[in-house]
């Protein structure tokens, strides 16, 4: 007899699957029409789903019951996101483009990160009671990368084809690549301080010039440096072996297309296994492999990066809508929510904003103060604060003394946690929606007095959406100079609205000729002109404006060679034999 196998592996799957199905039936109208992320909208989906909600996702029970393992799991899953996405975002970037925009990225990567890691810190230093300030450091330095995930609002689809500039959405890409993987020397930078003096040197030994030793060996030697060239070495063999089989023959469209995913897998792993910067690797790899533009510009058409990449973005999100800590942000015993509102606020205001407007000068995509205000404001928190929010977790639990934390970190723990989640989350929403509210401030007045101007819906006297302007006046007055200059003594009337004239224009090299004019006076030429006997028939008769001269079917042969054919505009005066202007009259 059949039986109900309602496991959580099944229900986990047909959620996922209801959502993604449902949400692909309207994708295009919510990203492209009302320009709503799909992270945000996949958020909130895990919010309906979650165990506070419907209760259908129970992260707790997939993880054995173990916070922990929950948080190993979010880990590992931003890790991979974070990989896939930034192979992706380096294959986008064009051939050599780390090498050509060196500066501006210099700028954004140093003076303006930093900026960025000590403003909010000093923030979370000021709103949060009972902080230390390299407690208040750390949590600065999760946030202070931009997400590359979040920022692909700004960068694809419709709203940045019309309103980002190609360049200005490349250095947003470039700089939300690279900033991901060197969030790290900001955060063990506060990490290594806080394990050797954090209490004094009493658990550990060294003070602050091991400290400083390690941040330096282990953090920009081992993590950084090696990143970079591991990523660089496995990104070049990576492009010349591809190349190779392509040359052949040996690899086919489907894996062809499929290589920079198994590269960022590959990159994840290994890196992962040797402890240095995956994230980083992935990012420099990306952009090494594409180094000739060879393969961007053969997958520039194709949509399986895409999509594997709106798969993940769907799924991580809908996680984090399950995992986030809902009921901390209301009770917890290290900060009211008021306070976190507030910093909310604050950090979306004075994170970045500031530093990029002040800088902005010396970054050549940013031409204009409205782009300095929107690249300032447009760097979004998300998954990579939520990754190294956890490996901050992970390394605050080696800090422990006969199993126990340490009395100068034992509320470290839930403080990071609670306000990472909660600004990653200000993150998601407010720049979410900044678009989508932005053009509906921008469009709603206007309607609104069209429509009260116009409350019977006639626009009539609403401007007209489209017009040519006197070019098309001056083509419908034949003998009008094609300077536009009007004579007021020999030329008739202009036609009146002739820009909202519902007859067809053509334009034909320098001059505009409408489908069917109205007949022209006598006065001007609009026959052809046969020197004959006077007959002519029905072939001869030609649009007004326009004068065909040429010898006459009866009349003989010039003895210069065959009769010649001259197409005169409407604009342009006929000339005598010697080439010279001859006057309307």
């Amino acid at each position: 007899m059949p039986t109900l196998a309602v496991t959580n592996f099944n229900i986990v799957l047909s959620v996922l699957g209801t959502w993604i199905s449902l949400f692909g039936l309207v994708s295009y109208l919510c990203k492209e029409n009302f320009y709503l992320s799909e992270a945000l909208i996949s958020l909130l989906a895990g919010v309906v789903v979650s165990p506070p909600a419907a209760n259908l996702v129970r992260p707790l029970e997939y993880a054995a019951g173990s916070e922990e393992n929950v948080e190993a799991i979010t880990l590992y899953f931003s890790r991979l996101v974070l990989g896939v996405q930034l192979v992706l975002a380096g294959i986008q970037l064009p051939s050599r483009y780390l090498k050509k925009q060196w500066k501006p990225l210099s700028l954004l990567l140093g003076p303006i990160m930093g900026s960025m890691w000590i403003a909010t810190s000093l923030l979370v230093w000021a709103m949060v009671p009972n902080l230390g300030f390299l407690h208040a450091l750390v949590i600065g330095s999760c946030v202070t990368p931009t997400d590359p995930v979040l920022s692909n609002v700004i960068v694809k689809g419709k709203f940045a084809d019309h309103n980002v500039p190609k360049d200005l959405q490349r250095i947003i890409i470039a700089e939300s690549g690279a900033n991901d993987g060197l969030g790290y020397p900001f955060l063990f930078f506060a990490l290594y301080l806080i394990k050797y003096i954090g209490d004094g040197g009493v658990a550990e030994k060294g003070g602050a010039g091991l400290a400083m030793g390690l941040w330096f060996g282990e953090t920009w030697g081992y993590t950084i440096i090696l990143s970079i060239i591991y990523g660089a070495v496995v990104g070049w063999i990576a492009k010349e072996l591809l190349h190779w089989a392509e040359d052949r023959k040996y690899v086919d469209r489907e894996s062809f297309l499929v290589f920079a995913l198994s590269l960022a897998l590959f990159i994840v792993g290994t890196c992962g296994m040797i402890g240095s910067d995956d994230i980083l690797a992935c990012f420099i790899a990306g952009n090494v492999f594409t180094w000739d533009d060879w393969f961007r510009l053969e997958t520039l058409d194709d949509s399986l990066q895409p999509t594997i990449d709106m798969l993940l973005n769907v799924s991580i999100f809908m996680w984090y809508g399950c995992v986030c800590p809902w009921g901390s942000f209301l009770h917890n015993g290290v900060i009211p929510l008021y306070r976190l509102v507030v910093l909310g606020i604050l950090v979306l205001l004075f994170r970045r904003l500031p530093w990029v407007f002040a800088i902005h000068k010396f970054i050549p995509q940013i031409e204009e103060t409205r782009q300095a205000i929107f690249v300032g404001f447009f760097g979004p928190v998300g998954v990579s604060a939520i990754f190294y929010l956890y490996i901050t977790l992970e390394f605050l639990q080696t800090l422990e003394v006969d199993g126990e934390p340490r009395e100068d970190i034992k509320d470290l723990g839930e403080i990071v946690n609670v306000v990472v989640w909660f600004l990653a989350i200000c993150s998601i929403v407010v720049h979410g929606l900044s678009i989508p509210l932005g053009k509906l401030g921008f469009y709603l007045p206007r309607t609104l007095s069209r429509g009260i101007t116009s409350p019977d819906g006639d626009d009539r006297d609403l401007a007209p959406p489209f017009s040519i302007g006197s070019r098309v006046a001056n083509a419908l007055i034949p003998g009008r100079p094609r300077s536009g200059r009007s004579s007021t003594t020999d030329l008739p009337s202009p036609v009146t609205e002739p820009a909202t004239s519902n007859r067809t224009v053509y334009k034909i090299g320098g001059s505009i000729i409408p489908s069917a004019p109205p007949r022209a006076p006598e006065s001007h030429q609009g026959v052809v002109n046969r020197e004959t006997d006077g007959a002519t028939d029905s072939r001869d008769t030609v649009e007004p404006g326009i004068d065909l001269e040429t010898d006459g079917a009866q009349s003989p042969t010039p003895p210069g060679g065959p009769a010649t054919r001259t197409i005169r505009f409407p604009d342009e005066l006929p000339a005598d034999t010697n080439g010279k202007s001859i006057s309307s009259t």
